[in-house]
């Protein structure tokens, strides 16, 4: 049965020492190659902190068949096989189905964010989301007011707003505050 929802791969790399030139010149090559296949969504990289290794792809297809034929080619093999001396555990990979993962953690030796510090960030994004989208929504759409078509409006940009804008930044910003025990 087809996977017809877009899916994201999670590619984790730790690097050897003194390998973060080398790594992005080769970042440089595969980003380009791997656009090129079907369905392909787009890539962001998640470069380490000062002082430490382990770098993040984050690359999303529009189907689950679509990532697989990227991940299974020849092409991708033949260009982690390239990079694999420059790395200290190998090449690992994560499939993500959900819409949304903001606090999962890049590898699996690695911890969550505690529960009250999620629960504070996404308070953080939501409560001035709420506070601020009904107010504008409520200006440009007068006619509006009261409907429920406005209050599926106003929670549609917020949605939007905390998916896309305010937790992708918020969750970068505090990712070491996250990160402490």
């Amino acid at each position: 049965m087809a996977q017809n929802k877009p899916v994201t791969l999670v590619i984790t790399h730790s690097l050897l020492p003194e390998q973060g030139e080398k790594y992005e010149q080769w970042l440089g090559k595969i980003m380009p190659v791997a656009a090129e296949f079907p369905g392909h969504l787009g890539a962001n990289v998640i470069r380490p902190a000062e002082g430490q290794n382990l770098w993040s792809v984050i690359i999303r297809f529009d189907t689950l068949e679509h990532l697989y034929a990227w991940t299974q080619s020849d092409t991708r093999n033949a260009l982690v096989q390239e990079i694999a001396p420059l790395l200290a555990e190998g090449d690992k990979t994560e499939v993500h189905t959900e819409a949304a993962f903001w606090f999962t953690p890049p590898a699996a030796h690695v911890r969550p964010p505690k529960r009250w510090k999620q629960f504070l960030l996404t308070l953080l994004v939501i409560f001035p989301s709420t506070n601020l989208v009904p107010s504008l929504t409520g200006l440009l759409l007068p006619g509006l007011k009261g409907t429920l078509l406005l209050h599926f409006i106003n929670d549609a940009c917020v949605v939007a707003l905390v998916v896309w804008l305010w937790m992708p930044i918020v969750t970068r910003l505090f990712a070491g505050w996250l990160k402490k025990a």
